[in-house]
């Protein structure tokens, strides 16, 4: 164990595909407590019965969401809930003292207005929104260590902004070249019946979507621009693809220079030296997400085009964890005091 340190943890919407990333990782996390496990749909059940392969792992029953008793019970609160839906659980869980890791999308803008306009919802806690940190480790490490609140990134910006920290923060790439292709397993849409990611529509198919309009741009575009030290704006689209889960982006920069991909791959492993899940790969071997599948690690592969000038990045993550689950167990490590790979040190699954 990680120390003696005991964290009692509950996840409201544990019933959904990242809230039973969360629960399966939680469980067996040296220095957590499973203390409540809450859903809409499955309230009585067994957790074992709605996700079988936890059978004799995980003998929680769900629960109904009970705000005050779930904040009383638990140092460290997990909302895996649809936007809009976190804000009066952070103020409960706030007023009580207690930590709170959102895996959704309500405290991740330091501009309420920007998040109110992309995601059509009034933001009715500012006050927390403000106190609240972007919980990217590799990128606010610090802050997350005093935060009672931690806004977990979305996935697709997950892949996205690890793929261009270096860069930006080191001023080597035009601010105003930058194109993402991403693409992304059917899990990132959750478990909800719906017709798009049916099993007839999206077999043996690749299809785009909410091309120019996705709403993880503008948290793209915050993170990227914090680390530019200027305003940007970027090409972001994003693809459906017939797999469960992962992403992959390819990232399109012009460089300000000539450099060598060795060059390259040295800055990108100086400024990942103290961040255990970024895996940055040696020049020519490229990143796939069958490699990163079930583990908590972001795989970074880097080409130097000499011909257009310029450098071609690909980022792979499962979309699940470390696009979700477990950085989210990543920042209540850091939350806690706890070395930020304890219960995420397993690599992933093959094939």
């Amino acid at each position: 164990m990680a120390g003696d340190k005991v964290i009692k943890a509950g996840v409201i919407g544990a019933t959904g595909y990242t809230g039973a990333e969360l629960v399966r990782i939680l469980s067996a996390h040296p220095n957590v407590r499973l203390a409540a496990l809450t859903t809409q749909s499955y309230a009585g059940m067994p957790f074992w019965e709605v996700y079988p392969h936890l059978y004799r792992h995980v003998d929680m029953v769900c629960r109904e969401l009970d705000l005050a008793y779930l904040a009383d019970k638990c140092d460290v609160v997990f909302t895996a809930l649809p936007h809009g839906h976190s804000m009066p659980v952070a103020a409960e869980v706030h007023r009580r003292g207690k930590r709170l890791v959102d895996l959704g999308a309500d405290f991740r803008f330091k501009d309420v207005a920007v998040y109110e306009k992309w995601y059509k919802v009034d933001h009715s806690e500012p006050g927390l929104n403000d106190q609240a940190v972007y919980g990217l480790p590799e990128i606010h490490r610090e802050e997350i260590k005093g935060a009672r609140i931690a806004a977990n990134p979305g996935c697709y910006p997950t892949s996205v902004i690890l793929g261009l920290a270096p860069l930006l923060k080191n001023r080597l790439a035009d601010t105003g070249s930058i194109i993402i292709d991403s693409k992304s397993g059917v899990s990132g849409a959750g478990r909800n019946l719906s017709l798009t990611t049916h099993y007839c529509e999206v077999n043996e198919s690749i299809r785009a979507y909410n091309v120019g309009k996705h709403r993880h741009t503008p948290e793209i575009e915050q993170e990227l621009s914090a680390l530019a030290g200027e305003s940007l704006a970027v090409s972001f689209t994003p693809h459906l693809t017939p797999m469960n889960r992962g992403i992959l982006s390819t990232i399109y920069a012009r460089l300000k220079g000539s450099f060598s991909p060795e060059e390259i791959t040295g800055l990108y492993r100086e400024f990942y030296a103290g961040s255990p899940f970024v895996r940055v790969l040696p020049p020519g071997v490229l990143p796939a997400t069958k490699s990163v599948c079930g583990s908590n690690h972001c795989d970074i592969g880097l080409v130097v085009d000499d011909r257009t000038g310029r450098v071609v990045v690909l980022s792979a993550i499962d979309n699940l964890i470390k696009g979700a689950s477990g950085q989210a167990v990543q920042n209540m490590n850091i939350m806690f005091g706890l070395p930020e790979e304890t219960g995420l040190e397993r690599p992933g699954i093959y094939p």
